[in-house]
């Protein structure tokens, strides 16, 4: 069992649809005294609490769902999602109380390196890491270009939470694509020997295009030269 007491409160609603739809509260209570609650509606996540800001943060687009507040309006405000996270102390007590104070379990990251939009040279782009399937979540996320480190214009989302009790996150680089610039994230976790670095290549598909031409072209002249000697040497030998 990981050290990841979640709570998990259903409830239906049926007052804003006519069928009802699953509401997820999760409550996650870190060894370490972090807090993160997070709400969902069918699966799909719909605002968590910024504990820093004090405040519910809504993360559904507007024209998904017009008023999401409303959404949760029966769960309650920031004062009880307030009230859940001092309970998260008494929560890890108990919980290793009853494991006897387990080591942590540890999950290594799986990682994946993509752009978000369709590469074009010169159009400004972002790459996006994906770290996945990992515990706990700490984990750190470096970029570099060429070899070098790249600060500006790095992003790191929070930690989302998976089905099974990993996680999940986001590292952003907005980048102008140059013929042949490398681009690498290094993701470091715990429960990694060693870093893991992903790799991602800009190469002008158009060089790979005039090479293919060309090298056609050259078996063309070659096979029509061919041809040319055979169909002369023959000709001389019925003189």
């Amino acid at each position: 069992m990981k050290v990841l007491p979640l709570y998990l409160f259903i409830v239906f609603i049926s007052t804003f649809f006519s069928v009802a739809h699953e509401v997820v509260v999760v409550v996650a209570c870190f060894d370490n005294g972090q807090t993160e609650l997070q709400v969902e509606l069918d699966s799909e996540e719909i605002a968590y609490v910024d504990f820093e800001r004090q405040e519910f943060v809504y993360t559904v687009p507007r024209f998904v769902i017009l008023n999401p507040s409303a959404m949760i309006v029966n769960i309650g405000d920031y004062t009880d999602a307030s009230r859940g996270k001092r309970r998260c102390s008494e929560v890890i007590a108990y919980c290793k109380g009853v494991e006897k104070n387990p080591p942590e379990e540890k999950d290594p990251p799986q990682g994946v390196l993509y752009p978000a939009e369709e590469v074009q040279l010169g159009v400004e782009n972002r790459l996006i890491c994906f770290v996945s399937h990992f515990y706990p979540p700490y984990i750190q996320v470096s970029w570099y270009r060429n070899g070098r480190p790249v600060s500006e214009g790095v992003s790191l989302s929070r930690y989302y939470p998976n089905n099974d009790g990993t996680f999940h996150q986001f590292s952003t680089v907005t980048f102008t694509p140059s013929d042949g610039d490398i681009y690498s994230c290094t993701v470091e976790h715990s429960a990694l020997d060693m870093p893991k670095t992903y790799i991602w290549v800009m190469i002008h598909i158009f060089s790979y295009v005039i090479c293919a031409v060309g090298l056609t072209m050259g078996l063309v002249g070659v096979a029509a030269g061919t041809f040319l000697i055979v169909k002369g040497h023959h000709r001389k030998n019925f003189v």
